[in-house]
């Protein structure tokens, strides 16, 4: 008994996206991805270096230029406010 050609097309569809379902995501796409750590791990890895979040509203020019001199940083803008927050308590 043959098929209808729109009975073909649902059964050849329906195939493919079995086999995308089936196949995991490429390495190449997902590059660097076990290195970041998922949202909580990191808050696990924070809390156990002793940091806390902390939150406040700044206007928008102070924060233009927060970003810009943490650009170079390695501890990026979180080192730097700690450093200027130091500074500034003293």
């Amino acid at each position: 008994m043959s098929m209808k050609k729109s009975d073909l097309a649902k059964l050849l569809g329906s195939k493919i996206d079995g086999q995308q379902k089936s196949k995991g995501t490429p390495g190449r796409f997902a590059q660097g991805a076990a290195a970041v750590p998922d949202r909580r791990e990191q808050r696990r890895l924070d809390a156990a270096a002793g940091l806390v979040p902390f939150a406040c509203k700044l206007p928008a020019p102070l924060a233009a230029t927060l970003r810009e001199k943490s650009a170079g940083r390695p501890d990026g803008i979180n080192g730097l406010v700690a450093e200027l927050l130091q500074k500034g308590l003293k």
